[in-house]
Parts: structure tokens; C-alpha cells; sequence
């Protein structure tokens, strides 16, 4: 009241719009009166946003006004020198006043003033939260003044509804009860929630405040009325509440038809996530087991089998009752009729393996794999170099994994048998490849190759069947794994000292038993490891790893591990071991994130490079897909400054796994080491791109990765054909051109003998992976429900030691993700009748075209061409002359030898050795005219420009359909009221499998059952032919 009296006594003395200077108010301010002071602040108020410089030759006076406690207007005097400091560009301290000046900071306007201090005063607040809540810190104080500005910022967002932006502030400021308050106050609640999930997933860095918001998302979730259960599930396998997970899934059960399919879709995207750990804990809990009488019997017969010795046969398989969790328990009160048949189609999904039945059937249907490619590779390499005749056995299994399909070994037994020692060992275990997920028949397809009664007859086809044994069963779970493992630990501690056999059990108990941890099969592991072996420990240290996947220090086995793996590290003297060790460690630490810390920094500094190596690949398993900035910055800086070359490799390398997520920043972040002068580093470049970008067709990689493939080292050329063949997985030559140069860009480099066979090498493995798995298949480390994909991601980590050991190129197949997309009903039968829109041209998202086999055509060269009309007008031109019967006569061309009778016409070739005779009815000038080429080039040219114009711009895809990754974004479901089926979750992404719901359950349905595809040998019937009549002429 004191300061509007001032103001309107000396109102006249305003500071006009013309006034060129301040130089009086300033001096006002020097004046013991307050009133005076009081007004010149009023008027320094009004224009010091146009006075600023001279207003700044008075703030150590305007300062300590603002610091007087007993002044009344120090809330003025603070902001009119916070504004001067903004002007002097002086952030901290008009910040600092700008907290001070009470009523007249106004967050509310939209100024460049207020919208600097805003951001400055946030940036302040989430540097003081994240002290007080990430480290600890009690010292750590918050400004009152500053909270309430950030509180004020809040509100302003909530009435201006940008619940986005405010999420974001409060995950940066880890404030928990604003995220609660942002979904409560959105009239969106399940878009807000999912973009919640979706960022949390790549900004939040901190794991354990990760965890925190996902536990809030459950529990708004859980107390809406109606809530999303699919998004709930997500979020609690996040936080690994198996028993929350299989609590909900069974409520489903018990509720409506539509809440049953909603079950099943859970079911079946835990099942891809491969989170073998959590979906162990769901199955149990859903299905506790049940001991019956073939157990036990089974278990006395294996306690007999140990006391005999020990034998790597395979024992009988009890029935299937007995191998999975049985379904116990009564009926609940209030459940529907259905209720015991729902639970055993969710057992069919998560314990029997369904979705791998779903995954076999389409791939060995809609298998496109072009057999003359393999046969022109098989054609094109030397029969003596062994390195490029295992690259093509390896290039077979990429591009038939899965699809249960060997028609090009069988039908070249002779060639494949060519292979020895190592050779054959890796030859076997690619049938494991092809074979992959076929578990229920694993055991049959192996057994002429598995070792029979305890005795060794060929070691290496042996031991590599074991390995393929635990590629078809690796993080497979189900039925059949249990019974798998078990012949395996079995296969190896039978199998003495023979270390090929120990190799293959080793990596095929490793891959049966991934993420399991369990204690007696790491003794045999480690028994297998101390024995001192280079090949054997190699594969003991890679599948102990493998066993403790994700594990950590958190449990006593595997933080006992740790200390031992590290012990033998520094021990042995084998580098094989060592390395196999290393590797383990960054295996066990996956997914730990700032869990890893201690680790890496220890393998960090450690003085052996083979350590620093593993150092590297911890870096990239343990922030897999979270883009860390701490991970980056330190494999950067290792990329660069370590004295070893593998060292830096690996460093280069692991950035694809730390950037997957957020592939488009991995070709920028990388462009300068693509250009170093270290090859390995290169090489390390082409192979990050290639991992962050796999099946994105992206032009950024490519334009990084097309320069490389002219590098001056050959393994560069065959990091980067690898690399470019990642890229361009599942990309059409509509789409993405240059496709079509760099395949044929690889089939000249395979026969070329001026290339050095590192080179050929890559161009035969990028071959097998363009085509991967049918041409049906990605790589892709991250589920549809935004889950890394542990399985993928060792998958990849492990490929990439094929550099020191060939047979490791098999892991590769871990990481390739079939791209389909399958409408289920409630009985798990696939309707015909459903189907999606494609908004794109046919032509962007097709198949590869087939090569064509060229047919050798004999070229003759025609000298004249007689018709029979001709030679008919010629005999009896001849029968009138000769006067003999023209009946009888045969028409002889001159310079021709005596004709066939069979012959009308014999046409003679000169310069040839004799002629050329053509049957009756040819029309001899249809060969080698140039008219009609050039006629008919002309018509298909024509047709084909016909063709692309009346190609139409969307098309329907049927059920069930290949939908690529980039396909993804123009399909979409119809949700028309005439559509039967429809998807039972609205917001599901349009691939994988989709559960629908039935408009018109009363009515018949068509539907096409689930099939496992034929066995080895077995042929389909033909189908019984079409009636028809017979009649005899």
C-alpha cells in the first residue's frame, strides 16, 4: 500500500517512451528516502529490458536492496536485477534472484525471460534431486522458493494439457507422486501410461527408479475399474512378480470369453520375450507339479544308469504327462464351465511350446529359400579350401533355419562329406540350425549322429550333434528341455577326455539350459573348465556363462562364479580359456546395468588385453539397448586409446548393443571410426552398424557401410558385407534399390580368384543371412512388447567370436526373429477368414525374385530355311521332269548328305561337319530371329510399365501373412461391423501372434489346424485327384 502511494505522487515523473536514458532513476536509488528508492525500482522495472546496460552500473546497490531484509520492496529490487543479470546472459545469479522476487516471477507468462529461468530453474532442481535420491546425499538441500517455482510449472502444465511434457519433468526429477498425479488428472489415462512404458524403457538410466515408476504404473493400473491387463503384466515382468503375473492370468481364466483371449495374449508375448527365468516362475506357479508314479520310476531307472557307469545313449522319454507340470487342483468357485479347458490351452502355450509349433508350421510353409544360389556357391568354391566349404554349410543353415528344410544336404551327401575333423563338426551342428525350435522331434532327427552305447566312433560328427542338440532346444523351455538337458549333462560326463565331445556337450548343455542357474550342472561345467583343456574350457567357461545368464552377483552361486571364473583367469595360461572366461563374465552380467560397475572396472584396469576384451563386451550386455551415456562414453574412449587392436574391436562392437534401440544415432556415432587408420576398428565399425541396424534398410548405414566393402584389409570387406547384408535383411529392391547391385555384388565376389578367401568368406555368409530362415526371418534383439530379448542378444554377443572359432558362426541363428503375423481363435486354430490391409504397393514388401537356371542352348547357325510347302512344291516340280512317282521320293538339298526317311527336311550348315536335320512341323525361322526378340522384349517391356502403373496401392494380406519390420507401419486391422474376427487387444502392434475374437461365435468357422512339419523322408500324400471320366478311343 506504502509503494502505490508512492507511485501515485510521483506519477509525472514517468520515464516516457522517448527517453534515451535512466541516468535519474539511478540516482534515486542512491537517496536515504525509500519512497524515492521504492519508485525509481517501479520505474527500472517498467524498461529495463531497454536499459539493461546502464541499469547494470547500479546492481551491487539494487543487490544489497534486495538483500535487506527490513526493505519492503526487496522482492521488486531482486527481480529488476535478475532481469539484468538474464540480459548479461549471467544465469546462475538471475536465477539465484529471480527465486527472490516473490510474486513478480510469473511462470505463467510465456516470455523468453521467464522460459530461460524455467528451464535454468529446472535443470537446477533435477541436479539437487538426483543427489539427494541416486546418491544418497541427506546434505543435499532443495530451495523452498526453488520447489515452489517447479510446483507452479507443473500446475501450468496440467491446465495446459501437456501431461507429456510434465511426465518428462518429473522422470527427470524423479518425483514419483507428479507421475501418479499426470495419469490420474490425463483424460487419456492408457495413451499416457503407454508412453510412459515406452520411455522408461531408454531415458530413465537409473534401474532402480526404473523399476520404482513401472511399480507406480501397476498400481494406477490396478485400480481402474476396467484396467489394461496386458500393459499391467508388461510392466510387473519388469519387475519380475512371476506370481502376480500367474494371479492375473488365472483371474482371466475365470472371467468372460474375451478375458480368456486376453490371458492367451499374455501367455503368448511372455513366451517371446524368451525370459526363460520369469516364464519358469509363471509356469509353476500356474502348474505346480504334480510327482506320479512315472516319475519315479523314471527316477529309479536314472539312479540305476548312474551306478552301471554312465552311458551317453539316450534314455527311453517318459510320456508326456509326466514331463510337464500337470494341472491340480479343483475348479474355483464362480468359474465358468470352460474353466479347466482355458487352462490347458494356456499350458499348451506356455509349457508346451506352442508358439514354436506356430513358428515351424510357417516357416516350413512359406519357406522361399532359393536352392540355385547355394548350388551356384557350391559350384564356384574350391573343392580344397575347407574354410569356404564350412562358410557355405554355414550359409545353408541361416538360410533354412527353422524351416526344418535339408533338401540341399541330402541331395549333395558326397560333396558335404568332404568335411573333416572341426570341418565336420561344424557341418553336424548346422542341422541344429535348420532344425531349430523342432524339440518335440529333436532327439529322432539327431540319433544317427548322437554318440550310441558309450562308444566314440567319430568324434567330431558326435560332438557336433550335441551342439546342434542344444541349438534346436536353446531358451525353448517346454516339454521336452528337461529330459534334453539331462542327456546332455549325461553326454558329458561320459565323455572322459575326448575334448571334441566335451566341445559339443559343453555348448549344447550351455544352450539347453541357458539363464537356468543351476548349481549341478555348473559343477560339471567347472569340472570340464579346471581340467586344463584349451578346446574343452573354451566351451565349459562360454556355457557356464550361458547358464548364469543375467544372474549378477545377486545370488550366492553366481557371485561365487565370479570369483572363481576371475581366479582361473589369472591361473591358466591357455588364451582360448581365457577368453572363453571373459566372455562368461560379460554373459553373467547382462542386463545388470550400474549392477556391472565393480566388474567392469575391475576387467577394465586389468594388465591382461584378453580380460579388457571381456571388459568391453560387459559393457555392451550389461547396458544392452539402454544407450547408457556412461557405457558410450567409456567404449568410445577405449575405442581409441587401448594398445590392444582386439581390445578396441570389441569396444566399437559392443556400441551396436548399448545403441540397438536407438539404431538411427549408431551410423553418426560411428562415422568417424568407419574412416581410422585401424582396421580392426573398422572392421569393429561395420559390424556395430550392422547389429543396431539389422533389417532397417536404413540409407544411413548403408551410405557408411557401401564404401567399406572396397577397404584395402580383407576382413574390413568382410565385416562390412556382413554388416550391409544385416542391413539389408528383408528388404525389397521397390524399397531399397541398391539391394539388387549388392547381391549380385556378393555372387561375383564368391567365384572371383583374385579375391582372398577372408573375402569370399563374408560374401558367403552375407548370402545365408540375406536369406535367412526362408527369407522370413530378421535379426532382432527386442520383443514386440518392448523386451530385450536375452536369447538375441547372446545370441549376436557370442556370433561375434567366430573370428577366433568357425563353429561359433552358429549362434547367430539365436537372434533371427520370424516376421509373421497369425490371428488365433479361442481354440488356437487359425480362421481363414481372417485378414489385414497393407497400405503399400505390392512391390515394396515382396519376396526376392528366384534365380534362373540358365539352359545351355546350342546355337546353330542356318543357312537356309526350306517349309514343307517348299519341298512339296519342289518334288513335284522334280516328278514331272523325272517322271517317277512323287509318292515315294525324298527331297535332298544340295551339298547334304542322303537324308533320314523319317525327315521332311534337311537343311545343311555350312561350316558345320554335317546337317542339320529338323522334324516335320518346326518352324525353323522362330530360332535365332532377331525379329521376334526384339518383338517380344518390346511386349514385355510394355507389360511391365502396364504393370507398375495399374499396380494397386493397397492389397490385402491374408491369415496367416509375412509382415517384414517395415511393413509394420502400413498394416492395419479391419474393424469393420461385417469383419468376423477381430483382434481381442485393439492396441496390439499388427504382427506376431494375435488373439481374435469371434462377432458371430453361433455360425460354422473355417479354420486351418497347426501341423509340425514332416520329418526327414516323410513326404506329403498327393491330394486325390479331381473326378473325372475315362474313355477309351
Amino acid at each position: 500500500m506504502a509503494t502505490a502511494g508512492v507511485m501515485e505522487t510521483l506519477q509525472p515523473l514517468s520515464v516516457g517512451d522517448g527517453a534515451t536514458t535512466v541516468s535519474g532513476l539511478l540516482a534515486l536509488l542512491e537517496e536515504d528516502n525509500t519512497r524515492l528508492t521504492i519508485y525509481a525500482l517501479q520505474k527500472l522495472h517498467a524498461v529495463v529490458d531497454r536499459f539493461w546496460a546502464e541499469v547494470a552500473t547500479a546492481l551491487p546497490l539494487i543487490e544489497e536492496l534486495s538483500e535487506d531484509d527490513a526493505y519492503e520492496a526487496r522482492d521488486l529490487a531482486a527481480f529488476v536485477a535478475s532481469k539484468v543479470f538474464f540480459h548479461l546472459e549471467e544465469y546462475d545469479d538471475a536465477l539465484r534472484l529471480g527465486l527472490g522476487a516473490g510474486s513478480y516471477f510469473d511462470v505463467s507468462k510465456k516470455t523468453e525471460y521467464v522460459e530461460t529461468l524455467v528451464a535454468k530453474a529446472f535443470d537446477e532442481y533435477v541436479r539437487l534431486r538426483e543427489r539427494l535420491v541416486l546418491v544418497d546425499n541427506s546434505s543435499a538441500t532443495i530451495d523452498p522458493r526453488l520447489e515452489t517455482i517447479v510446483e507452479k510449472m507443473f500446475e501450468r502444465c496440467f491446465l495446459d494439457g501437456a501431461f507429456n511434457q510434465a511426465v518428462g519433468i518429473a522422470l527427470e526429477a524423479h518425483r514419483l507422486d507428479k507421475i501418479e498425479e499426470a495419469i490420474n488428472r490425463a483424460p487419456a489415462k492408457g495413451l499416457l501410461i503407454a508412453h510412459i512404458f515406452k520411455i522408461s524403457q531408454t531415458l530413465i538410466l537409473s534401474r532402480h527408479f526404473r523399476l520404482q515408476v513401472l511399480d507406480v504404473l501397476v498400481r494406477v493400473h490396478s485400480a481402474v475399474i476396467d484396467p489394461e491387463y496386458v500393459s499391467i503384466c508388461q510392466c510387473m515382468q519388469f519387475l519380475n512378480k512371476a506370481s502376480d503375473v500367474a494371479e492375473i492370468l488365472d483371474k482371466l481364466l475365470q472371467g468372460s470369453e474375451e478375458k480368456a483371449l486376453l490371458a492367451y495374449q499374455v501367455a503368448f508375448e511372455l513366451v517371446e520375450s524368451e525370459n526363460q527365468h520369469f516364464l519358469l516362475d509363471v509356469n509353476t506357479a500356474l502348474f505346480p507339479p504334480v510327482a506320479t508314479a512315472v516319475d519315479a520310476s523314471a527316477g529309479e531307472n536314472a539312479e540305476e544308469s548312474k551306478e552301471g557307469g554312465g552311458s551317453a545313449e539316450p534314455t527311453s522319454v517318459p510320456p508326456a504327462a509326466s514331463e510337464t507340470p500337470v494341472l491340480a487342483g479343483s475348479v474355483p468357485e464362480g468359474a465358468p464351465v470352460e474353466y479347466l479347458e482355458r487352462k490347458m490351452q494356456l499350458k499348451q502355450i506356455l509349457v508346451d511350446g506352442f508358439s514354436i509349433d506356430l513358428t515351424l508350421d510357417f516357416l516350413y510353409r512359406h519357406n522361399n529359400t532359393d536352392l540355385l544360389i547355394l548350388r551356384n556357391i557350391k559350384t564356384a568354391i574350391e573343392n580344397r579350401n575347407s574354410v569356404l566349404h564350412g562358410a557355405t554349410v554355414v550359409a545353408h543353415g541361416y538360410m533354412n533355419a527353422g524351416t526344418t528344410t535339408d533338401t540341399f544336404l541330402r541331395e549333395n551327401l558326397e560333396w558335404l562329406g568332404r568335411a573333416s575333423n572341426w570341418a565336420k563338426f561344424t557341418a553336424t551342428a548346422s542341422i541344429g540350425v535348420v532344425h531349430k525350435g523342432h524339440v518335440k522331434e529333436s532327439m529322432n532327427l539327431l540319433q544317427p549322429y548322437l554318440p550310441q552305447g558309450g562308444i566314440s566312433t567319430s568324434p567330431y560328427s558326435e560332438g557336433g550333434a550335441l551342439y546342434a542338440l542344444g541349438l534346436i532346444h536353446a531358451s525353448k523351455g517346454g516339454a521336452g528341455n528337461h529330459d534334453t538337458i539331462n542327456y546332455l549333462q549325461t553326454a558329458l560326463q561320459s565323455a572322459g577326455v575326448n575334448e571334441v565331445l566335451q566341445h559339443g556337450a559343453c555348448l549344447g548343455l550351455g544352450l539347453a539350459a541357458v539363464g537356468s542357474a543351476k548349481e549341478e550342472l555348473f559343477e560339471d561345467l567347472k569340472q570340464a573348465l579346471f581340467s586344463d583343456n584349451a578346446v574343452a574350457g573354451e566351451a565349459a567357461a562360454l556355457s557356464i556363462g550361458l547358464l548364469l545368464l543375467g544372474a549378477g552377483a545377486a545370488s550366492p552361486l553366481s557371485e561365487g562364479a565370479i570369483k572363481e571364473l576371475l581366479s582361473y583367469a589369472h591361473d591358466t595360461q591357455h588364451e582360448k580359456i581365457i577368453r572363453g572366461l571373459a566372455l562368461a563374465l560379460a554373459l553373467i552380467m547382462y542386463g545388470q546395468e550400474e549392477n556391472a560397475e565393480s566388474l567392469i572396472e575391475q576387467l577394465t584396469r586389468d594388465r591382461d588385453p584378453i580380460l579388457r576384451y571381456g571388459a568391453m563386451f560387459t559393457i555392451g550386455l550389461a547396458y544392452a539397448g539402454t544407450a547408457n551415456n556412461s557405457g558410450v562414453r567409456r567404449l568410445l574412449h577405449v575405442a581409441v586409446s587401448d594398445v590392444s587392436d582386439d581390445v578396441r574391436r570389441a569396444a566399437v562392437i559392443s556400441l551396436g548393443f548399448v545403441l540397438f534401440r536407438t539404431a538411427e544415432q549408431v551410423p553418426r556415432l560411428v562415422s568417424l571410426l568407419a574412416e581410422s587408420f585401424n582396421p580392426h576398428v573398422r572392421y569393429g565399425s561395420c559390424l556395430a552398424v550392422g547389429i543396431a541396424c539389422a533389417g532397417t534398410g536404413s540409407p544411413e548405414a548403408i551410405a557408411l557401410l557401401d564404401p567399406m566393402l572396397d577397404d584395402v584389409a580383407d576382413y574390413v570387406r568382410q565385416a562390412a558385407m556382413l554388416g550391409l547384408s544385416m542391413v539389408y535383411m528383408q528388404q525389397s529392391e521397390a524399397r531399397v534399390p541398391k539391394v539388387k547391385a549388392f547381391r549380385q555384388r556378393l555372387a561375383r565376389i564368391i567365384p572371383d580368384k583374385h579375391q582372398s578367401t577372408m573375402t569370399k568368406l563374408g560374401a558367403i555368409l552375407a548370402t545365408g543371412i540375406l536369406d535367412a530362415g526362408g527369407r522370413n526371418v530378421t535379426l532382432n534383439m527386442q520383443s514386440g512388447a518392448g523386451f530385450i530379448k536375452s536369447t538375441a542378444v547372446v545370441g549376436l554377443a557370442v556370433w561375434v567370436q567366430y573370428w577366433y572359432w568357425y563353429p561359433l558362426m552358429h549362434f547367430l541363428s539365436l537372434a533371427f526373429t520370424p516376421t509373421f503375423l497369425i490371428g488365433l481363435n479361442k481354440d488356437l486354430k487359425i480362421p481363414n477368414k481372417f485378414g489385414t490391409s497393407c497400405g503399400a504397393r505390392p512391390s515394396t514388401f515382396a519376396y526376392p525374385k528366384k534365380l534362373e537356371e540358365k539352359k545351355e542352348e546350342k546355337k546353330e547357325r542356318v543357312v537356309t530355311a526350306v517349309l514343307s510347302t517348299t519341298a512339296k512344291a519342289k518334288a513335284r516340280e522334280a516328278k514331272k521332269k523325272a517322271g517317277e512317282d512323287a509318292h515315294h521320293m525324298d527331297v535332298e538339298v544340295p551339298g547334304a548328305s542322303a537324308a533320314d526317311p523319317k525327315s521332311n527336311v534337311m537343311i545343311s550348315n555350312a561350316g558345320e561337319s554335317g546337317p542339320q536335320t529338323f522334324e516335320k512341323g518346326v518352324d525353323v525361322a522362330e530360332e535365332g530371329s532377331p525379329g521376334k526378340d526384339v518383338k517380344a522384349e518390346g511386349e514385355a517391356m510394355a507389360n511391365g510399365k502396364r504393370g507398375a502403373e495399374t499396380e494397386p496401392t493397397t492389397y490385402m494380406l491374408g491369415n496367416p501373412a509375412r509382415v517384414t519390420q517395415a511393413q509394420e507401419n502400413v498394416i492395419s486391422f479391419l474393424l469393420d461391423e461385417d469383419q468376423r474376427y477381430v483382434p481381442v487387444c485393439r492396441s496390439s502392434r499388427p504382427t506376431g501372434i494375435i488373439m481374435l475374437m469371434d462377432r458371430q461365435p453361433g455360425e460354422p468357422e473355417d479354420v486351418a489346424d497347426v501341423e509340425s512339419p514332416p520329418l526327414e523322408g516323410e513326404e506329403e500324400e498327393a491330394e486325390v485327384p479331381a473326378p473325372f471320366e475315362w474313355t477309351v478311343n
